[in-house]
């Protein structure tokens, strides 16, 4: 039986679900696009909330909220951008659906605003980057009055982290690079903010080493006496610290007790449900775990008290998103795996599951799907680098050493996981099933391995990263499964980049390559950039111009005029992150050197791909592409 991609691709998305009492509200992709929906927490058929010509991005590339409903209000604000160009606005929809409308009218437009936070009575807070100078706007908002209190403006975000019980005090962070942070605490009484913890940027020496904190949400306990906070400043892998506010500077360890997964796993996220309840979830390398436990603030530790998934039906996957209902005290979750789509399931108090949708791949047997193996290695330096490899079922009848597909994610500092939800894993799927072994590797500067592991990649790019792929490359040699002479590479944002770096420095490795909107020139794109995203890559990166012969070192730019195989560029009209006129100069100064480039551009894509039509023909040239060049 041929199998054709809309197979795969017939299992629609269920994403960033929200419970509100006996309702459930989620992002998919059902209409061919993505978009809002709702049905009833035991189960529906899903009401679409936006018109048919209402587009949403995904989920996992908002800053923030995509979307959060207000039942008291009779209202959803839901973020809303124009075919992938990322100048989200915040849009209110009645309960039950209908025409979005600003909630702040022609405030922000032309900004890019991020949705931070939303309490249930609608205040919360948002970030907004004016895209036209570098200084990021923070406010504090009420829906239900379309009111905004400024924050404040700071070149490093000033991003909101937790607030008080009665939102007179604010936790906020400033962002210089992955985990190097400063922390500081804004009073409505006084409108500004002082410094609770870190060096700021600006009152740095030249060379300074300063300690990474890693901070992420926080929480005022105590009377509003003391806060307690995610942090890497105790264990590489990420925890829990406390610092009294009338000793800033001063953070003690917070210690958890009670996981059940063995082996290491990054601290993913801390939330707090109510009072001394809390919600932990941790990346073990690549799985999802999550856990319900107490803090003891005097005792300064957390207690995790039950799993909430990582075992039973909720195991060896991903739970791209949870939501917890204080109402009801369930959590909603939207989990998949390497072979299964996503479902929406509900876990209850007593730890009991109800999976609310049937979701499936049409026309694939399951058994022909692959789960993968584990493919870690060492890299050149000794270094362990966690990889996967998906091989072709048996059962498909492919004889012989596999080609294989060498796919490299985004970020850099992301990870390639067992989510069926994103863009890679229908696609390394459609691969395996047209006889192709597809080699995952998370090389250094992943996130999900620690601090330290993701680090690695600041000022580095194209430098041991590259290498670690090459590593892989030689790794894959020793297997007799694989022919290791038929070896394509594709990846696509930092990935295209890597893609990039390595087709030109070492072309002897590859028959085939496949760039999805990866930087070419890096001094060039960085001043593509808008203004705010450019303070931050000139800290991870370099400066376009004080480091000009560094990062002219670092670009595939330099390195592509020893392309030696055929080449396919993909890129969405509207990318904010990795603009055209970069693939655009790619293609064209490669053609014109008699390179054989082919070029692929959707109009009404931005950083991604999210409609279903765009994905079949992306999925489908990228697949007819490898086929053509690598002969399964």
């Amino acid at each position: 039986m041929r199998h054709r991609v809309e197979h795969l691709l017939s299992a629609p998305l269920f994403l960033a679900p929200q419970l509100a009492g006996e309702r459930i509200f989620f992002v998919s992709n059902l209409s061919g696009r993505l978009s809002l929906y709702a049905m009833d927490a035991g189960g529906s058929v899903p009401e679409p909330l936006l018109p048919p010509d209402v587009a949403l991005m995904t989920p996992d590339l908002v800053d923030g909220e995509i979307f959060v409903a207000l039942p008291d209000l009779g209202v959803v604000v839901v973020m809303i951008d124009s075919a992938g160009d990322e100048l989200l606005q915040p849009c209110l929809v009645p309960i039950d659906g209908g025409d979005p409308r600003p909630l702040f009218g022609d405030r922000f437009a032309g900004s890019q605003v991020s949705l931070v936070e939303l309490g249930p009575d609608g205040r919360g807070t948002v970030s907004v980057d004016p895209r036209v100078r570098p200084e990021i706007e923070t406010y504090e908002i009420d829906v239900a009055t379309a009111d905004l209190v400024p924050m404040g403006t700071s070149r490093y975000v000033n991003y909101p982290a937790g607030h008080s019980d009665d939102r007179s005090r604010y936790l906020t962070l400033d962002v210089y690079s992955a985990n190097d942070l400063t922390l500081w605490l804004w009073e409505r009484a006084s409108g500004e903010r002082k410094l609770l913890h870190g060096v700021p940027l600006e009152e740095r020496a030249d060379g300074q080493k300063v300690e990474l904190s890693g901070f992420g949400h926080g929480w005022f306990v105590d009377g509003d006496r003391r806060v307690v906070i995610q942090t890497t400043l105790f264990d590489d892998l990420g925890g829990l610290g406390t610092l009294a506010l009338d000793q800033p500077g001063v953070v003690e360890p917070v210690e958890i007790h009670g996981v059940a997964h063995t082996g290491a796993g990054e601290l993913e996220s801390v939330r707090r449900l109510d009072g001394d309840r809390f919600a932990v979830t941790y990346n073990v390398d690549g799985a999802s775990w999550g856990y319900e436990g107490r803090l003891d603030v005097p005792g300064r530790r957390l207690d995790l008290s039950r799993v909430l998934w990582g075992q039973g039906e909720l195991a060896a996957g991903v739970v791209e998103h949870y939501h917890h209902d204080p109402g009801t005290d369930r959590f909603a979750v939207s989990f998949s795996a390497a072979t299964s789509p996503a479902q929406l399931v509900t876990v209850a108090p007593d730890g009991t599951t109800g999976t609310l949708t049937r979701n499936r791949v049409l026309g694939v047997d399951p058994a022909l799907l692959s789960a993968g193996e584990d493919a870690s290695y060492a890299s050149h330096d000794g270094l362990r680098v966690s990889a996967r490899l998906y091989l072709p079922s048996p059962r498909l009848g492919f004889d012989g050493p596999r080609p294989v597909v060498h796919y490299i994610h985004g970020g850099p500092q992301g990870q390639e996981r067992p989510d069926f939800t994103w863009f890679s894993m229908p696609l390394i799927q459609y691969l395996t099933l047209h006889g192709f072994a597809v080699f995952v590797p998370n090389v250094r500067g992943s996130t999900g391995y620690g601090q330290a592991y993701m680090k690695h990649v600041d000022r580095d790019w194209g430098g041991q990263d590259r290498l670690d792929h090459v590593a892989g490359v030689a790794h894959l040699r020793a297997d007799p499964r694989l022919d290791a002479g038929r070896i394509g590479v594709v990846g696509r944002s930092y990935g295209g980049y890597m893609t990039l770096m390595l087709a030109g420095r070492h072309p002897e490795l590859w028959s085939a390559a496949v760039d999805m909107f990866g930087p070419y020139d890096l001094p060039v794109w960085c001043g593509r950039l808008p203004e705010a995203w450019q303070t931050y890559f000139r800290q991870v990166i370099g400066d376009p111009e004080r480091d000009r012969d560094e990062l002219v070192a670092r670009s595939p730019r330099t390195y592509l005029p020893e392309l030696a195989c055929p080449l396919l560029v993909v890129q969405g009209a509207n990318d904010a992150r990795v603009v055209q006129a970069e693939s655009d100069d790619l293609v064209a100064e490669l053609r014109g050197a008699g390179k054989q480039v082919d070029y692929l551009v959707f109009d009404d894509e931005g950083h991604d791909l999210t409609r279903i039509a765009n994905k079949v023909r992306c999925y489908q040239t990228i697949t007819d592409f490898f086929v053509q060049h690598l002969r399964p």
